[in-house]
């Protein structure tokens, strides 16, 4: 039991963020099948499914720092709360709409809205968990996530083959349930201001893209993260070319989801005796050699090795990524530190599909796969080379709020 991290020691209140979001991620059927419905369900051609898929990228993308900023300056639990409350009434115009224009304009405010909150309820947990407790606490809510992702395409299939309105009634409730959580059990945890002569906290909206250790963090998960989002055009690609077929994709792919759930717990427990620098470096390690060895695989059992390793580093990266932006952030700009976190999350979603894919055409899949290797190898190396100064401003900061 030493290699499972302890239940013990986070808040009553942290617990209840982790239950609503994975009540809010396992209702989240809609997404997964989105193409589907508008193809088969509103009968919009191939080229207008996808723009609308698209707006719900855009949608998304624009709410962290607009989430991050509202966390900060209204509050964590009005951002949570309204973000989910609107964000279910947008899931269920885009069910009901019928008009391809409502249809557009209701996946982009779905994309804001449903991402709105993320940003504040990562910095509840900040806020409401000790500073030593962070990466566990990040991690126990990465794995409801990955959990509740898990249940939702299953639930979600089984609905669809009945009724695609109930996939967006389902899903609005889900989230409705998760307001009433946060509502009804989760206390605002904003810091109060401190008095102007004592705050060095920046004030601008800006000011999060103005510290030069958090945009080198930013810029190093962006290559990461460009590498991972290769899982979901350009690695399909690859697996069709060698004869694997849609459905042999997808259940590749769940190794993922699989090995989330059954390794996070212990990761958890060994990011406690371990530096989050080489925790960073390890993930960006591996994420590179897992893709890198899509370029020599041929065959279900190499795909599902390359898949496995890239999946360790993403639990590696994941356990404290959010936890080292939270010790970066000052308390009055939590938000909008972990909204600039998701941000770069949001720019290698759009900027991923189209580079891979370009980089296969022009040079082969031997470039793209030996690419992400290289970038992986940077990476680790970036983040080994700026631990000093990140434990630096961290120590500074936490001297400061004494």
């Amino acid at each position: 039991m030493a290699w499972l991290p302890p239940l013990r020691g986070l808040p009553r209140a942290f617990w209840y963020l982790c239950l609503g979001t994975l009540v809010n991620r396992a209702g989240g059927f809609v997404v997964p099948f989105l193409a589907l419905y508008l193809t088969e369900e509103r009968e919009l051609t191939a080229p207008q499914a996808g723009f609308v898929v698209s707006l719900y990228g855009v949608g998304s993308f624009a709410s962290a720092p607009v989430g991050g900023f509202l966390a900060d300056r209204i509050g964590r639990r009005f951002t949570i709360v309204a973000g989910t409350t609107l964000g279910a009434g947008a899931m269920l115009a885009l069910g009901f709409s019928r008009a391809p224009s409502l249809i557009a304009a209701s996946a982009l405010g779905l994309g804001f809205l449903g991402d709105l909150p993320r940003p504040a309820v990562q910095a509840a947990i900040a806020d409401l968990v000790a500073p030593a407790d962070r990466a566990r606490a990040y991690g126990f809510l990465y794995w409801a996530i990955n959990l509740g992702f898990s249940i939702a395409p299953v639930i979600a299939g089984l609905a669809a083959s009945r009724s695609f309105s109930a996939l967006f009634i389902a899903d609005a409730a889900t989230t409705l349930v998760m307001a009433g959580i946060v509502l009804s059990r989760v206390p605002e945890s904003l810091p109060s201001p401190a008095p102007p002569s004592e705050s060095s906290a920046p004030t601008s909206f800006l000011d999060p893209y103005h510290d030069g250790v958090l945009v080198v963090f930013l810029v190093l998960n962006l290559m990461v993260a460009l590498v991972f989002h290769q899982s979901f055009v350009a690695l399909p690609i690859a697996m069709r070319a060698d004869g694997i077929s849609t459905q042999g994709y997808g259940l590749l792919i769940a190794i993922n989801g699989v090995l989330i759930i059954l390794l996070q717990p212990f990761a958890l427990a060994a990011a406690e005796r371990f530096r989050r620098s080489h925790f960073l470096a390890a993930g960006a390690l591996l994420t590179g050699i897992g893709f890198g060895l899509t370029a020599v695989a041929d065959g279900r059992l190499a795909y599902a090795l390359s898949i496995a390793v890239w999946t360790l580093g993403e639990i590696a990266f994941s356990t404290v990524a959010s936890a080292v932006v939270a010790d970066l952030a000052p308390p009055s700009l939590r938000g909008s530190y972990q909204g600039a976190f998701h941000m770069s999350w949001g720019a290698s979603a759009f900027l991923a599909p189209a580079l891979g894919t370009a980089v296969l055409a022009a040079f082969g899949s031997g470039a793209l796969w030996g690419g992400c290797a290289v970038i992986g190898l940077a990476c680790a190396i970036g983040h080994l080379a700026v631990a000093g100064p990140r434990r630096r401003r961290v120590a500074a900061l936490r001297s400061t709020a004494r």
